[in-house]
């Protein structure tokens, strides 16, 4: 039954929650456990990601229901872009920090360890020998010689994959305004499959990195923060290849309207957000 102008809807009585919080329980406590050397932490986390994937879908689903029925009305859609807002801006400030941890290393940290500044009498006791050169992987040459990698070959060609799906998924948004659902499926579609390319050029990327480049995880703070900078944009990159894909069965059943549809705007937003970021990764961790 559709709610009346002035009402806002409060679900009651919803179970999803705490399911999600034996499944978050499980997935931390069976990392935990794993990473500890225990026997039983795969097994337990394997149940805690199985049980969150169980929630996403059950409420996913309801909230779903809920809004196919006209239980949301005009006051529910801004509390759901405010929510995607300050959810986009959290993520901004996630990866501020990382970005951070990169300019800080670079600007300041690395400079002192060579000499200049604060560090010129620890750099002449301890580290003589040590290069300013960025990038590095620090005074004691952990993680052993590493070469960096070409931002003109994989780098570049990710970058214009997620920039053509920043475009499909615009052109998808068009077409669901006019209302033509062909183009809209082609288009959305498209997105995915850019994605899904973009991800498997990555994970190649990561295996020429470790396999003939010496670049690792533990190669001091270039590699840690190389891979902590586009592994954490990969794993965004994935959430939003899912979306998408939820989104487009969503289109082609008929969920939206060319006037509500903030559900596909939502992911929209979230995908733009994400080729933003990889700008600025191809342009300070590839490029510069």
């Amino acid at each position: 039954m559709a709610q009346t102008q002035g009402a806002y809807y409060v679900p009651h009585g919803s179970h999803w929650p705490i399911i999600g919080s034996f499944g978050l329980l499980g997935t931390v406590g069976g990392a935990g456990l794993w990473l500890n050397e225990a026997d039983i932490g795969k097994p337990i986390m394997a149940l805690g990601i199985a049980i969150l994937v169980f929630m996403l879908f059950g409420w996913f689903g309801t909230v779903i229901r809920e809004s196919i029925s006209g239980k949301y009305n005009s006051q529910v859609d801004v509390s759901f872009r405010m929510g995607m807002i300050w959810f986009i801006f959290s993520e901004v400030m996630f990866f501020a920090a990382f970005f951070g941890a990169l300019f800080y290393a670079r600007a300041l940290s690395v400079p002192w360890l060579g000499g200049e500044g604060h560090g010129a009498l620890t750099n002449h006791f301890l580290w003589p020998n040590f290069s300013a050169a960025w990038p590095t992987n620090g005074p004691g040459a952990v993680g052993g010689v590493f070469s960096t990698l070409s931002p003109w070959g994989i780098p570049l060609l990710n970058t214009l994959l997620l920039l053509s799906s920043g475009v499909t998924i615009t052109i998808a948004h068009h077409a669901l305004r006019a209302g033509n659902r062909r183009q809209l499926l082609i288009f959305l579609a498209l997105t995915v499959v850019l994605g899904v390319i973009f991800l498997g050029y990555q994970a190649h990327e990561y295996a020429e990195a470790y396999t003939h480049h010496g670049l690792t995880l533990g190669s001091g703070i270039y590699g840690s923060t190389f891979f902590m900078l586009t592994g954490f944009h990969g794993m965004h990159v994935t959430l939003g290849a899912i979306m998408l894909t939820v989104i487009w069965f969503r289109c082609a059943k008929g969920h939206f309207t060319k006037d509500h549809h903030f559900g596909f705007e939502a992911v929209a937003w979230y995908w733009h957000f994400v080729d933003v970021v990889w700008l600025g990764l191809f342009l300070f961790v590839y490029v510069l």
